[in-house]
Order: structure tokens, then C-alpha cells, then sequence
């Protein structure tokens, strides 16, 4: 009997652990084989040490201390009771039967469990590393007095000690408790239960320490309160200062006083030792941390509560605006003027030619019909960047061309592995030019790239990307397929420093295991020269570097001066940690309650090598000046980046949107208007969505020249009028720096919402809207966006006409722009502004000049408005012979005026 139950065990552990431990192994070492590809094998083998260590202590110690109460609990003998009688019913327990495989069941019960503790423990080596280089951040939180640094790096770790005791202790009791009742110390008949002393006093002892280890969990309660959340603020609040913070404080210290009185009650056999430590301490916790609490907030707090809450409020406002980085932002007024001229269109030339027309959805539906080339390239996304293209600094759209492995018209192993190894190029284009027949514009397209600017790829391959899949074989017998041209393909072979060489046979084996596949080691086209490219993804790649970063979900392509694609990621780092400060609902996919968080780090993957680098955007982020201390070769200043890819940093947009939705409220530092929501902003609703941040290239108030920024405005909360609008700077030396810039309270400015009212009111607008959409067609309205310029606000939306089916061509066929109380929609962006600004630019001119001078202007004055009577002239001609009349009533309106001012 004992032999079969050790086969059985020994295949159980089998199953259940080598086989396991054997892939982890395998993994290990393919692991290893990435990070010394990468340059980072200090990373990987201080990590692996972290964990192997730490795995080894929690192991190790709760197996050592649960095989120590079992030895203790086996050497104890009781006289054996045979059988166990179910009260009430006929079943009777054979317990002679489970003592022959009690030993057996309970090795490997904590075998299991050990090595589960194991592997918990080694999941921990993020916790240790920061506890052992915490620094000080210099700031105090306002009610223990402790460092920030304590709570970010050391708070996490004492949690999950508790827990770990707990577990142990509560396993222990147990394990022993189902020892000693096999063993006869425990009997249980119909009428009671007899426990040896022998086993009260084990059994005490265990529970004494876990009464004890509530001391320690009162601790952390305490500090929990600076996480708790009362509704007007987040935070300890004045109940929990004045009533609940002197309750844990002396539950702290009853805690371990009730569970050396049980193991005293135990030895002393007296009950009293045990039952009034005990009672005064659940005492104390009903009163002083349920009843009282509860009192004080209902008759005291809730009457007074502004008055009794302010300086908390005021704590949770300073944390929360530490938290999210707040306090650097800058607030400006912005007093609107609407005294826009054309002179001041033609000034902000730059900003007017950069206004982005074509939405980021649409694009993608044109740019995949225009320059996929073949069905298994895709274009993923559409991101924004800037370039200099001629001497001229202009905002792009542009979009890598990957290979969509799903899409190969022959699944072969060959084929995905071998053949089909990479994407090639990208198409870029300018954001607001159009062709005659709608649609966008190109610097550079097709395949190899074509560019018809100074701005090139040279090296158009894609080996690491957004849809690369996860390993393929280059430099092998078989030629790689480049791209194709109507005299045949082109082939290729991979000639970068990126992968890993196959190398012997058994490296092969080990390779064919971890992708489970047998072609890797049987394969007569692999030879010893060539390499495997795996964790190409390059999301995937960034994050097993770096898994203690938060990647953004949206990488971005820029093309460095020498040619090279190479993708650029933000990464953050965060925390739950930070006391008072409000976690946000707007998290990252899989990460929940941020209340701290800094764009730390850039990373940079190159699309050919797929060598990562890690630069550190923000210096003054104490979570990152710890991980350079764990990991001091892993990060380089943001000095050390190439200009090429400095140049093309940007402000992401997760980050603002996160920080604009803290702001909405935590812009109210005073507590009495915080408490009232007498100020409470909110992002706009534009089409029953959150309107995102965008990029642009302008010219901010009171600055010299344009450059690269990221807008959002603001709405007062449940209103639709403008309250202000949120820019951050991307360009140098003026990178990361945040304005928001204030509209009077006073004064209504329109906000998106009631500009596209206005545009669906507009009897013209509408008409042609209506029409447009019916004859299978259909039309798509773009982003309205909001565009300062000067002092004052330009509201611009594109519109694009597809065929109403799903393969429908999105063209651009009409830009509606408006200006103070007016609305003109017309075929593109300059003759719009030329509808709303050509007499104002002409009175301008004439402003303060010569009588000479106003003479020729006056000239120029009816010229330029005898053209504009001209062109609604033949404007309300069409709209006549399409049988327009609302149209034609508009336009004939128009020409009215115009001719009355050439008359004047």
C-alpha cells in the first residue's frame, strides 16, 4: 500500500512540477538568449536573482515552519480512536485507513503549497528591489509625518509580509489541526468534543501569534485611511483623524497584548487570560473604530462638514495635484477678441496650412485602398509627427505598412517563417492638403518608398513591429520575399545585427520546444549562419525588458535622418500608492486605481535591428531614480538620444487626456470652491463621444514662432460653452511644459457642441448634408476642431463623401469653418477663410495708412470683393440648375451684401 501511494505521489509530481519546471527552464533560457540580443543581460540576471531569491525565502521559511509544527504535532501520541461515527447518520469513518496515507497526502499537500509560496514570493521581486533602494521624495504626507518615498516603495512590501504571515499561520492551524484529530488528539462523539491540552496548547499557540499579527494589520489600517474615500474628497478624512486613527493606534498595541494573554490562558489554564485581552480589544474596535466614527460623522462632521473638512480637502487637492503632475501647470487668460483679419491669417500662415483635415479613421480607410499594394500588407494606424519636408515645418499623417501574417494567401510554415519575414516602408503625407479628387496627398508612398521630398527611407524593411508575429528564421537558404513589382518579386536577405543564431543542434531543439514546432530542428534550409527574430512585437518586446513600466498602447514610427524606421514608445511609471491623491478612472488597459503617475522613459525600437534603448525623459521622478539605482546600465539621459529621434518626441496623448480629466476639478485649489463645484470643468462631448486630445502646429499667445502641440479644450461641467483650452508643448527646449489657458466666465464662447448645432442649423449645410446622403452615398463628418489663433477661435470640420458600402473610397469633400457668429463650408480650407476674412483683410490694410495708401487699398478693397460677388455669383448659379433654392436664396443674399459694400 505504501509503494502505490509513492508511485502515485512521484506521478503527481511529475505532472504536476518537473514537466512544468522543465518548459520554465526552456523559457529561462530562450529568455536569456533575448536579453544578451538586446544588451541587457544585467536586467534579466538581476531580476532572476531577485526572484530566484526571494522564491527560495518565502519558500523555504513557510515549509521549514510548517514542517516544524507537524513534527512537533507527530511526536505528541493519543490513544487512537478507530472510527468516526457522522451524528445522525449511519456513515462511519475508517480513520485507520486515512493514517496510512496521511504521511503521504500531507508531503505532498506541502509540497504543493511550498511551492506555490515559492513562486508568490518571487512575484515579489519588484516590491523588494524598491524597498531596498528607496529614496526620500521630500515631502511629508500631512498626517503621520512619513516621506511619500515610504508609502511608493515600503508600504507594499509590509502588506504583503502581513499576508504571508497570515497565510502560514492560518495553513499551519490547519495541517496540525487534521494531524492531532487523526491522531486521536481531537475525538469527536454525538455529544461533544474532547481536545487534548497538548493539542489546546499548540493549536493556542498558533492562534496567539495570528492575534499577535493583527497589531502589525491595524498598522497598515491606519495607513489604509490615507486611501479611503468619503465622497467630497479622498483621503483621511477629520472622522478619520479624530476617532478612528487614536482607535487603530490602540489596537496596535492591545493586539499583541490579547494574543500572549491566549497563549498565557492556554498554560495558566484560566479563560479569563484569553476571553478579556480579547474582549477589550473587539471592544475597542466596535466602539472606537464602527459606532463612534460613525456618530461623530453623522452629528458633529456632516452639519459642519466644510467647515471641519477644509484643511483635508486642502490635503487631498495638494496631493492629487502632486500625484499627476499638476503643479506645473501654468494658467494664462485668454480674453477672446473677434477682430480677426486676413492679415492675421496670413501672420499664422504656418498654423492655417497645418490644420489637420483628415481624421485618423477615414485616413486609415484611404490609405488601405490606396497603398496597401497587396491584401497581406495592413496599415495598423494613422499616427501624427512633424518634419521639416523642404525647408518647411510641417505636421504629417503617416502609416507603417506591416505584414499581416492572418492575411498571406498560404499559411505555410515556410511561408510565415521564412519567406514572408517582414513589412516594408510607410506612406506619409501632409494633414490638410488635398487632391482635386479629394483625396490626401503624398510625400512619400508606394513600394519600395517613393518620395517626392527631401525626407527618405533608405532602409524601408519592417522586422519588429505592431502585427509582427512572434518569431521568423532569416539569413537561411531560402531567399526572403521583399516586395513585389509588376516584372516579378524582389528578394531579399536580412543583413542587421536583431536575432539570435540557431546555432547547434540541441539550441535548435530547445527552440523547437519553446514555439512547438519540430520544422526548427528538421528544417534543411536553417544553416548555421542564419538567426531567429522572436518577441518582435513590439509592445511585447518593450514590456519583457521592462515589465515594470507601463508601455503606451500607441507607438508611433519616425524616419531618422540616415533613413531608418525606428518606433518611439512612452512609458510611464505609476503607483497606487500615493496617499490623498484621487486614483483616476481613466487608467491603462489592465492597470487600475493610478493616483501617481510620470512619463518617465522613452524608448525607441528600431524597425530593422530591433535593438531597444530606454532614455529618461523625466529625472525628477523619484520611482524612476530608483529602478536606475537597481538597474544602473539599463537608462540613459534623454541628452544621449540621437537629435534624429529627439526631434520627434511628443506629448502622449493617454497622459493629457489622464491629467485633463484630474484637472477638470483639482484645478479649484481653494477648498471652499473645491467643496462647492463652483468651477468644475469638464472635456467636451462632441458627437456622443469624449473629444480626445489632438496634435497641431500653432502658434501659442504672446510666443514668436509655431510649433508642435497637444490641445483639449474645456467645458464647464453639464454646459456646452468653452471654459478654457489645455495645451502641452512637444517641441524643445520648452518639452513637457503645460498651459491652460482661461476664457472669462463672463462671456459665452462656443464650445464644440453648439458650433456643430450652429452647422446643423445652417439651411444651406443641412440641404447639401441631406442631399449627399442619399443616391448611395454617405457622409462622414470629421473631428471639429478648435484652433486658437491670435485671441481668438477658429472651429473647423472636414467632410468626407464614401459610398454608402463598406469598401466605400472616404474623399474629402468640403471643409466647414466658423468664426464668431458666421458659418461657410466650402471645397477646401482657403476658400473658406477667404469667404470669412477676405474684406476684413482689406479693411485692416486700409487701417491708419496714407490717404495714397488707402486709395490703393480701397482698390484692392473692390477688386478682391468684386472677385468674392463673382464667386457667389456662380455659386447661386449652380444652386440654381441643381434646383437648390435654399442655396440659391443664401448665395443671392450673399451677393447682396457684397455688392453693397463695393458700393459704399
Amino acid at each position: 500500500m505504501k509503494r502505490t501511494n509513492l508511485i502515485v505521489i512521484a506521478v503527481l509530481v511529475a505532472v504536476l512540477v518537473v514537466l512544468p519546471t522543465f518548459s520554465s527552464l526552456i523559457n529561462l533560457y530562450i529568455d536569456w538568449l533575448f536579453f544578451t540580443e538586446t544588451g541587457y543581460a544585467s536586467v534579466f540576471s538581476k531580476t532572476m536573482t531577485t526572484q530566484i531569491a526571494s522564491g527560495l525565502f518565502f519558500g523555504l521559511l513557510f515549509l521549514g515552519f510548517a514542517l516544524a509544527n507537524l513534527m512537533i504535532a507527530k511526536r505528541i501520541t493519543f490513544p487512537n480512536q478507530d472510527y468516526y461515527k457522522i451524528s445522525g447518520t449511519p456513515l462511519t469513518i475508517n480513520l485507520n485507513s486515512l493514517r496510512t496515507i496521511q504521511k503521504a497526502v500531507t508531503l505532498f499537500v506541502l509540497f504543493i503549497v511550498t511551492i506555490m509560496m515559492g513562486k508568490w514570493g518571487a512575484s515579489l521581486w519588484s516590491e523588494i528591489l524598491l524597498f531596498g533602494n528607496a529614496v526620500t521624495v521630500g515631502f511629508n504626507d500631512p498626517v503621520f509625518g512619513k516621506d511619500i518615498g515610504f508609502y511608493l516603495f515600503q508600504y507594499p512590501l509590509l502588506e504583503s509580509l502581513k499576508q504571508f504571515i497570515d497565510f502560514s499561520l492560518i495553513l499551519a492551524i490547519v495541517l496540525v489541526g487534521i494531524t492531532f484529530f487523526l491522531g486521536g488528539g481531537i475525538q469527536i462523539n454525538q455529544r461533544q468534543i474532547i481536545i487534548d491540552p497538548r493539542v489546546n496548547r499548540h493549536i493556542g499557540i498558533l492562534i496567539g501569534l495570528l492575534i499577535m499579527n493583527m497589531g502589525l494589520g491595524f498598522y497598515l489600517e491606519s495607513l489604509r485611511m490615507l486611501y479611503s474615500e468619503h465622497g467630497v474628497i479622498f483621503g483621511a478624512s477629520y472622522t478619520d483623524v479624530h476617532a478612528k486613527l487614536t482607535s487603530y493606534r490602540a489596537l496596535m498595541l492591545l493586539a499583541p497584548v490579547a494574543g500572549v494573554g491566549m497563549i498565557v490562558a492556554i498554560y495558566k489554564k484560566s479563560k479569563k487570560w484569553a476571553a478579556i485581552p480579547l474582549g477589550v480589544l473587539f471592544a475597542v474596535y466596535f466602539l472606537g473604530v464602527v459606532l463612534y466614527p460613525a456618530a461623530l460623522q453623522k452629528f458633529k462632521v456632516a452639519p459642519n462638514e466644510l467647515l471641519l473638512e477644509a484643511p483635508f480637502i486642502e490635503n487631498n487637492i495638494r496631493l492629487t495635484r502632486m500625484g499627476y503632475d499638476l503643479d506645473r501647470i501654468q494658467e494664462i487668460p485668454f480674453d477672446v477678441a473677434y477682430n480677426l483679419t486676413g492679415k492675421d491669417i496670413d501672420k499664422n500662415d504656418a498654423t492655417i496650412k497645418n490644420i489637420r483635415l483628415w481624421d485618423h479613421s477615414p485616413l486609415l480607410r484611404t490609405y488601405s485602398q490606396l497603398q496597401q499594394i497587396r491584401t497581406y500588407y495592413r496599415f495598423m494606424d494613422v499616427d501624427n509627427d512633424r518634419y521639416t519636408v523642404d525647408g518647411k515645418y510641417l505636421q504629417v499623417m503617416l502609416s507603417p505598412r506591416e505584414l499581416s501574417y492572418a492575411d498571406l494567401p498560404s499559411k505555410t510554415w515556410i511561408n510565415e517563417r521564412l519567406i514572408f519575414t517582414h513589412g516594408n516602408g510607410l506612406t506619409l503625407g501632409p494633414v490638410s492638403r488635398i487632391s482635386k479628387e479629394g483625396l490626401p496627398e503624398f510625400f512619400i508612398k508606394d513600394i519600395p518608398p517613393a518620395s517626392n521630398t527631401d525626407l527618405k527611407v533608405k532602409r524601408p524593411e519592417i522586422y519588429y513591429g505592431e502585427l509582427s508575429n512572434d518569431y521568423v528564421i532569416v539569413k537561411t537558404r531560402i531567399p526572403e520575399f521583399s516586395y513585389p513589382t509588376p516584372d516579378g518579386n524582389i528578394y531579399t536577405s536580412y543583413a542587421g545585427e536583431g536575432g539570435t543564431e540557431t546555432g547547434s543542434l540541441v539550441r535548435r531543439l530547445l527552440f523547437s520546444m519553446k514555439f512547438q514546432t519540430e520544422k526548427i530542428l528538421f528544417s534543411s534550409d536553417i544553416t548555421k549562419d542564419s538567426k531567429i527574430l522572436f518577441y518582435r512585437n513590439i509592445r511585447e518586446r518593450v514590456q519583457k525588458i521592462a515589465p515594470f513600466l507601463l508601455f503606451d498602447q500607441d507607438p508611433y514610427m519616425v524616419i531618422t535622418d540616415d533613413g531608418r524606421l525606428v518606433w518611439m514608445v512612452d512609458a510611464y511609471t505609476a503607483s497606487s500608492r500615493m496617499p490623498y491623491s484621487k486614483p483616476s478612472l481613466r487608467n491603462k488597459p489592465g492597470v487600475r486605481n493610478i493616483n501617481y503617475v510620470r512619463n518617465a522613459v522613452k524608448a525607441s525600437i528600431d524597425a530593422y535591428n530591433g535593438k531597444v534603448m530606454f532614455y529618461v525623459s523625466d529625472p525628477s521622478d523619484s520611482i524612476i531614480q530608483v529602478y536606475m539605482r537597481i538597474f544602473p546600465d539599463m537608462f540613459k539621459s534623454l541628452d544621449a538620444m540621437p537629435a534624429d529621434l529627439k526631434r520627434h518626441i511628443r506629448y502622449p496623448q493617454w497622459l493629457l487626456q489622464l491629467q485633463a480629466s484630474i484637472y477638470s476639478a483639482y484645478h479649484m485649489t481653494d477648498p471652499k470652491v473645491f467643496y462647492n463645484k463652483e468651477n468644475l470643468w469638464e472635456m467636451p462631448v462632441f458627437d456622443d463621444k469624449t473629444m480626445q486630445p489632438y496634435y497641431t502646429i500653432m502658434k501659442l499667445p504672446n510666443e514668436k514662432k509655431e510649433e508642435y502641440i497637444l490641445l483639449l479644450p474645456y467645458t464647464p461641467a453639464k454646459r456646452d460653452n468653452l471654459a478654457a483650452w489645455l495645451a502641452a508643448r512637444c517641441d524643445a527646449p520648452d518639452y513637457g511644459k503645460l498651459v491652460v489657458y482661461t476664457f472669462p466666465r463672463d462671456r459665452l464662447i462656443f464650445g464644440p457642441k453648439q458650433v456643430d448645432a450652429r452647422i446643423n442649423q445652417d439651411a444651406y449645410i443641412s440641404q447639401q448634408l441631406t442631399l449627399w446622403n442619399q443616391r448611395g452615398s454617405k457622409v462622414i463628418r470629421g473631428s471639429l476642431l478648435v484652433i486658437p489663433v491670435e485671441r481668438s477661435l477658429l472651429y473647423v470640420q472636414p467632410l468626407y463623401l464614401a459610398a454608402s458600402d463598406a469598401v466605400g473610397l472616404p474623399e474629402l469633400r468640403r471643409v466647414i469653418v466658423a468664426y464668431e457668429n458666421e458659418v461657410v463650408m466650402e471645397e477646401n480650407l482657403e476658400l473658406a477663410l477667404q469667404r470669412l476674412f477676405g474684406a476684413r483683410k482689406a479693411v485692416s490694410a486700409a487701417t491708419g495708412a496714407t490717404s495714397q495708401a488707402q486709395t490703393a487699398a480701397g482698390k484692392s478693397s473692390v477688386r478682391e470683393l468684386a472677385a468674392e460677388a463673382m464667386k457667389s455669383y456662380q455659386r447661386a448659379t449652380e444652386l440654381q440648375r441643381q434646383g437648390n433654392w435654399a442655396g440659391y436664396g443664401e448665395e443671392i443674399k450673399k451677393l447682396e451684401e457684397l455688392l453693397k459694400k463695393m458700393a459704399k
